[in-house]
């Protein structure tokens, strides 16, 4: 009987577990099976909420700190991933203007800045970065990137020349942007936006409309902001011709990525896709015997872009065999997901609630994996 490899590649199961973690709880559970394997934890992410700490230690980087403001303007100590032999800066979105820094009664997407993430872009180029990779998942806001773009030195004013202030909330007034002191530095520096969604900055399925209400937005907020960012894609359609409004991954972080890639010439790149190819994710899985993934809730959205269908996809190309594990699947077969997942296992093992349930992910990840383990040793003794 031959040792089996598994390489376990989960998300983090997002408010409970980063995905080291996961992987961790998956691989103690195998080890406590009866199953003879051999287990790689490749623990992944798709632009979200730890995807950049997963890449600084993947590429042995040095943390770098930084003194930054938070999404309301408050001097926080944040800090970005940094390899010195490629000069490459990895940003955490979230560590400068993530919702994790707001309580619950301080959500305020009219007023929440990207500032301090901007902060961040400009203590990399000091330290001579030629390319930064900003990992976008779980902002705070809703401001388009203005925040950013105001730490670098742009402005924003209304058509009495006076510079807008409190923005989002204020770009219904926006009647000019000047990049004359734009850190020009930024222009001649390769940046990577992760993305782990296809919303565009407007409409139906925009950045207002679909991550607002997560960040605090009301009905009222949600048009404000909406007017503010059709003003804001006039304005720069009619200085330059470019179109921000329809972009493909514009929408996300509340509208960033189209801000970045219309002003700053970033590359918004799908994030799962992206995190796989550098770091040559292939290699770790082509000889293997089963793939392990997973994420909090898998369903139809998981098609989407989400990590654990990029990579069930990459495995499929190898015909290696994927199991899903999550705190959530649908209760009803779908036909799409049968395509890339081959098993999809919940791992809770017994009524209770969300709370609850996410307190013992750890306990029920290593508990669901033994058990899986016992199965694939049963099936090897026949």
């Amino acid at each position: 009987m031959t040792t089996m490899k598994i390489v376990i590649a989960p998300n983090a199961f997002k408010n409970s577990l980063d995905a080291t973690a996961v992987a961790e709880a998956i691989s103690e559970g195998l080890k406590e099976s009866k199953l003879d394997c051999q287990t790689i934890c490749f623990p992944v992410g798709d632009g979200g909420d730890g995807t950049g700490a997963l890449l600084t230690t993947h590429f042995n980087g040095k943390k770098i700190i930084e003194h930054v403001h938070d999404p309301l303007h408050r001097v926080i100590e944040s800090s970005f991933g940094f390899i010195e032999e490629s000069k490459t800066a990895i940003i955490e979105m979230a560590d400068a203007s993530g919702l994790r820094l707001l309580k619950s009664g301080e959500y305020d997407p009219l007023n929440a800045t990207t500032f301090g993430t901007g902060e961040l872009i400009k203590a990399a180029i000091d330290k001579e970065a030629n390319k930064i990779i900003i990992c976008i998942g779980g902002s705070a806001t809703v401001d388009a990137a203005t925040g950013i773009l105001q730490s670098l030195g742009a402005r924003f004013f209304d058509v009495n020349e006076n510079e807008l202030q409190h923005l989002p909330g204020s770009l219904k007034n926006i009647h000019a942007v000047n990049l004359l002191e734009l850190d020009k530095r930024i222009l001649q520096t390769e940046l990577i936006v992760l993305c782990d969604v296809e919303n565009t900055l407007l409409g139906e399925h925009g950045a207002a409309k679909i991550f607002g209400p997560q960040k605090g937005a009301t009905n009222h907020d949600i048009r404000l902001l909406e007017d503010g960012f059709k003003k804001l894609c006039n304005i720069v359609y009619d200085e330059s011709g470019k179109d921000m409004s329809m972009i493909k991954h514009g929408g996300a972080a509340g509208g960033v990525a189209a801000g970045l890639h219309t002003f700053l010439n970033a590359k918004l790149a799908n994030g799962i896709d992206h995190f796989l190819e550098i770091t040559k994710f292939d290699n770790a899985i082509k000889d293997a015997d089963l793939l392990i993934t997973g994420e909090g809730s898998i369903d139809l959205q998981t098609l989407e872009g989400k990590a654990p269908y990029g990579v069930a996809v990459a495995a499929k190309k190898y015909k290696i065999p994927v199991i899903a594990f999550a705190g959530k699947v649908p209760l009803i077969t779908k036909e799409k997901l049968n395509q890339y997942f081959d098993v999809l296992l919940p791992i809770s093992n017994e009524a209770m609630d969300l709370s609850t349930a996410m307190q013992y992910t750890y306990e029920n990840l290593v508990r669901t994996a033994k058990m899986l383990g016992d199965l694939l040793s049963m099936k090897n003794n026949f």
